[in-house]
C-alpha cells in the first residue's frame, strides 16, 4: 500500500506491586535521615544558645570591671587629695603622696583596659543579637544570683544519652543504614508489577486501530544477581558499621564531657566560696590596715596593698559567679536541657 501518512500514540503504565522492599526501604531511609538533619539543626541552634549565654556572661565580667575599678578609682582620688592637703601642710613626706598618685594613675590604667574590653564585649554581643553595634546593652546582673538546681552525676548522664539531638541523630542513621542493607537485598529478589497500555493508530491504506487497551502482570528478575556480588549490599554494610562506630564513639564522648562540665560546675562552686572568704578578710584586712594608717602603725605602702587586695577580692568574686553561671549552662547544653 502507500502510505503518505500515519498517525498512532502509545501509552504504557506500569505499577509494581512486589520490589522485594526496595521501595518501602528506600522512603524508610530517606525518612530517618531527614529526622537526623532535623536533629542536626536542633543541635545548632543549642550552640547558637550557649554562645549567646557566654557573650553575655563576657559583657557583665566587662560591665562589673569599669564598675569596680571606676569607683575604686574616686576612692583613689579623694585619698591622694586628702594627702597632698597633708604634704602642704608638711605633715606627710612627698615620697607617700607619690605612692598614692602612682596608684591613682594606675587605676586609670587599668579602667582604660576595663572600658576597651567592655565596649569589644558589647559590639560583640550586638552582633550576635543582629542589633546596631554600638547600641549600649542595658543588663540584667540577676542571672548571677539566680537559684539552680543540681542533679547527681548520673542522671546528667543518663538524661544526655536520652535526650541529646546528636545522639538522637546518630541512632536514626544507624537505622537509616539498616533500611540501607534490607534495600540492597531485595536486589536479590524479582519484580512484579501490573501493567496497562493503551494503543491507537491510524495508517491510511494499511491499519486502523481505535481504542485498543492492554492489562497484564509483569515479571523482570536479574539473572546476574546469581553470581555477581552486590556491591550496593556491601556498601550498605560498611556504612552500617561506620554508623555503629559513630554513635559508641559519640556515647563515650558525651559521657567525657558530662563528667568534666558536672566536676568544672563543682569546682566553679568551690571557688565562689572561697573568694567569698577572702573578700570578707580583704575587707576587714582593709579597714584594720586603715585604721592602723590612721594611727601611724603602718605605712602608706601598707594601706595601699590592702586597697588593692580589698578591689582584687571583688572582681574575683564577680568574676566566679559568672563562670558557674557558665557552667552551669554548659553542664545543661552537654545534658541536653540547655
Amino acid at each position: 500500500p502507500k502510505v503518505s501518512q500515519a498517525v498512532y500514540g502509545l501509552l504504557n503504565i506500569s505499577l509494581p506491586i512486589y520490589t522485594g522492599g526496595r521501595i518501602k526501604y528506600g522512603i524508610e531511609s530517606s525518612r530517618y535521615l531527614a529526622e537526623a538533619v532535623k536533629l542536626d539543626a536542633d543541635e545548632d541552634r543549642d550552640e547558637v544558645v550557649q554562645n549567646t549565654i557566654e557573650a553575655f556572661a563576657n559583657l557583665f565580667k566587662a560591665k562589673t570591671a569599669v564598675s569596680l575599678v571606676t569607683e575604686n578609682l574616686e576612692q583613689s582620688r579623694q585619698r591622694a587629695k586628702d594627702l597632698g592637703n597633708l604634704e602642704k601642710n608638711g605633715l606627710l613626706a612627698r615620697n607617700d603622696l607619690l605612692k598614692a598618685e602612682l596608684q591613682s594613675s594606675n587605676l586609670e590604667l587599668s579602667l582604660l583596659d576595663a572600658e576597651n574590653n567592655w565596649q569589644l564585649a558589647n559590639v560583640n554581643m550586638n552582633l550576635m543579637l543582629g542589633l546596631p553595634e554600638q547600641d549600649p546593652i542595658m543588663i540584667d546582673t540577676s542571672f548571677i544570683n539566680s537559684s539552680r538546681e543540681l542533679k547527681t552525676f548520673e542522671e546528667y548522664e543518663d538524661i544526655a544519652l536520652q535526650n541529646r539531638k546528636d545522639i538522637q541523630a546518630a541512632a536514626l542513621r544507624k537505622k537509616a543504614a539498616e533500611s540501607n542493607i534490607r534495600s540492597a537485598k531485595a536486589e536479590a529478589y524479582p519484580n512484579i508489577a501490573l501493567t496497562g497500555g493503551y494503543i491507537a493508530a491510524d495508517i491510511p491504506h494499511f491499519i486502523s486501530i481505535t481504542n485498543a487497551v492492554n492489562i497484564g502482570i509483569g515479571f523482570q528478575y536479574n539473572l546476574a544477581s546469581l553470581w555477581k556480588s552486590n556491591t550496593r549490599l556491601q556498601k550498605a554494610k560498611a556504612q552500617e558499621k561506620q554508623a555503629i562506630a559513630g554513635q559508641d564513639i559519640l556515647n563515650d564522648a558525651v559521657r567525657l564531657s558530662i563528667n568534666q562540665d558536672y566536676q568544672n560546675y563543682l569546682l566553679s562552686l568551690k571557688k565562689t566560696e572561697l573568694y567569698e572568704k577572702a573578700l570578707v578578710q580583704a575587707t576587714e584586712n582593709y579597714r584594720i590596715t586603715n585604721n592602723k594608717y590612721n594611727n601611724s602603725l603602718v605605712t602608706l605602702t601598707d594601706l595601699l596593698d590592702a586597697d588593692v587586695a580589698k578591689l582584687q577580692a571583688k572582681l574575683n568574686i564577680a568574676m566566679a559567679k559568672a563562670d558557674a553561671v557558665l557552667a552551669y549552662n554548659k553542664l545543661l547544653q552537654t545534658a541536653g536541657l540547655l
